[in-house]
């Protein structure tokens, strides 16, 4: 995705967060691969406090139980790289913040860390509002690290744009 700029990041998180805005919903990010990308790109919008309450970072096992509630047992059964991670760290950014609508993401950026079953590029992302069930999608995204989690947070923004298409 060479198109994929940082400029385009920041024009979809800016058009974002006037939808967000207009609807008086607040934005919680829950993140692992991303490192706080999407949190960056939201903040550097002029304005995000009106619509972004917080951003969780959770790379490790630890951090995932302690920051976004996610059970150990899903850890051990399905990893941190799962649908039912993705979906635990979701919920649990809501649980834990203010916000009213949650992303969360969770992958393997590469370059090592894959397998066979879970090949670099393998990113779950969730997206819920509170009060409301819980979505989950798998990619498989190309290129290096960089690529991956620039990958990454266009997809999370998307999704977000469609969780709000939602009535």
């Amino acid at each position: 995705m060479s198109d994929l700029t940082d400029a385009v990041l920041h024009d979809q998180a800016e058009a974002l967060g006037a939808r967000l805005r207009s609807a008086h919903h607040t934005l919680v990010t829950a993140e692992s691969c991303t490192g706080g990308w999407i949190s960056k790109t939201v903040t550097d919008i002029a304005g995000s406090s009106d619509w972004f309450d917080c951003g969780m970072v959770a790379y490790s096992y630890e951090a995932k139980q302690a920051l976004l509630g996610v059970r150990p047992e899903t850890l051990e059964h399905h990893g941190a790289v799962s649908r039912e991670t993705a979906i635990e760290m979701v919920s649990g950014a809501l649980v834990h913040s203010g916000a009213s609508i949650a992303v969360a993401v969770t992958g393997i950026a590469g370059p090592g860390g894959g397998s066979a079953d879970k090949p670099v590029g393998t990113v779950w992302i969730a997206w819920k509002r509170r009060g409301g069930y819980a979505q989950a999608r798998l990619f498989h995204f190309d290129g290096g690290r960089e690529d991956v989690r620039r990958q990454t947070v266009a997809a999370a923004f998307d999704g977000l744009e469609s969780l709000l298409d939602i009535p």
